[in-house]
């Protein structure tokens, strides 16, 4: 999994509250269990105007000025409703490795982290602010720095963030959760030869008894 440290990048907003999976990630197109091929369908019952291919001018992600997005800034509750996997698959094929609101699913928020995407809560006044930010200036960037937990604005102003440090950890060095297992490969085999040392007969072989 690609590591996340900093980011510097546009900010796309979606000023809705309860954005759950089912439109992150139409249901109709979950055909696949593979991790690709879903940039197309994020937000399909918005974006596109009834036949999946004709984009809706008047969504957000449609709007010339907000093309190339890797910050997305969105409202309460983000990531509701089921759990499937394909939404954070969506979201980031697209291109976001930044998500932004005031709260996030806790399912969903887990998948950001084991798909590479860092998912960042803001007070509802902050959110809010950056919403009639983003809306006056166009081409408004914000600069993300994981290991200092920082997002930092066009004026120079600061904002911090808190995070769980082994989330933090985790995708500061690229690890889902497979990953992290890994990484511990060593000490998972010196565990094993000491328990065979321990308690050899667990893992004696079976032998079928005579007939």
């Amino acid at each position: 999994m690609e590591p996340f440290t900093t980011l510097t990048g546009l900010v796309a907003p979606l000023d809705r509250t309860n954005v759950n999976t089912d439109e992150i990630s139409p249901a109709r197109f979950l055909k696949t269990i593979r991790r690709t091929g879903f940039a197309h369908v994020l937000f399909a019952n918005w974006r596109y105007l009834g036949d999946d291919k004709s984009p809706n001018p008047d969504f957000v992600l449609n709007q010339p000025r907000y093309q190339g997005a890797s910050i997305l800034l969105s409202d309460d509750n983000f990531g509701c409703g089921s759990s499937r996997e394909h939404a954070p698959w969506a979201i980031r094929e697209y291109g976001f490795r930044c998500l932004i609101a005031p709260s996030f699913a806790d399912i969903f928020y887990n998948n950001c982290f084991n798909n590479g995407m860092l998912p960042i809560t803001f007070d509802p006044a902050t959110v809010h602010q950056l919403f009639a930010e983003v809306e006056v200036q166009e081409g408004y960037t914000l600069s993300v720095d994981l290991a200092t937990q920082s997002v930092t604005k066009p004026d120079g102003s600061v904002l911090h963030f808190e995070i769980d440090a082994f989330k933090r950890h985790a995708l500061l060095n690229g690890l889902d959760n497979v990953g992290w297992s890994l990484s511990h490969r060593d000490d998972i085999a010196n565990y094993e030869q000491q328990r065979r040392l321990e308690a050899p007969w667990l893992f004696a072989t079976q032998t079928s008894s005579p007939s």
